[in-house]
């Protein structure tokens, strides 16, 4: 690991219940063809509150302590969910959210919900790991990318997280694709990641592209 570039740490989606593999590796392998370091983190499943968010700060601090000075993190779904919360402590420089799960107050992933605070989880509970509701003016610079056609989040998701990010004036980029299921990781044109077509996937693969040039614009990827 060069600890004079970049390092980004993927959290895959599922749920909090499992860790999709083609969340994992397979973007890993991508961000490092950018000239990034990458890792992803086997954070803990089917485990409550602060469990997955304690096992971020480690892997931020055994960086940090290698001399690693631009951190980020890139997560999916739930994934997106943790990679967001770390954000809004300040423990990493960058985020990348992928169809991520935000509110646990509107309706949402259930599973995740239930995973991560439990089924009778109170409303003040599930406020608090609200990513809409924890954004300051402190949150890093956030690039968030959704599809119109995931019905497992809502799309008000992403709504209202970058509503959040405007009020505080946080530097961010909320792209949202006409086309794609959810789950869809980096979006090859097979129908293995649920789209039918290439036509369809190429729509939703722009996030790729698009993440690489504003990663360009911040000054990360040369």
């Amino acid at each position: 690991m060069n600890t004079s570039r970049p390092h980004v740490i993927v959290l895959p989606g599922g749920g909090y219940a499992f860790r999709a593999a083609h969340e994992g590796e397979p973007v890993a392998a991508w961000l490092r063809s950018l000239g990034l370091d990458s890792s992803v983190l086997a954070y803990p499943v089917k485990t409550r509150h602060p469990g997955p968010i304690d096992a971020l700060r480690m892997r931020v601090a055994e960086l940090r302590a290698t001399g690693v000075e631009r951190l980020g993190v890139l997560g999916f779904s739930a994934g997106g969910h943790l990679a967001g919360h770390a954000a809004t402590l300040g423990l990493v420089d960058l985020a990348v959210l992928c169809y991520p799960v935000v509110s646990m107050l509107t309706p949402t992933h259930g599973g995740s919900r239930r995973q991560l605070l439990g089924r009778w989880a109170p409303p003040w509970t599930r406020a608090a790991l609200s990513l809409e509701r924890r954004v300051t003016a402190d949150m890093p610079p956030t690039f968030i990318w959704h599809t119109a056609e995931d019905e497992t989040v809502p799309l008000e998701h992403p709504y209202r997280l970058a509503r959040a990010l405007a009020r505080h004036d946080v530097p961010h980029a909320l792209h949202v694709y006409p086309r794609g299921r959810h789950g869809l990781g980096l979006v090859d044109a097979s129908e293995e990641n649920g789209i039918e077509g290439g036509a369809h996937a190429g729509i939703a693969a722009h996030w790729t592209r698009d993440c690489e040039e504003w990663l360009r614009e911040l000054g990360w990827v040369d």
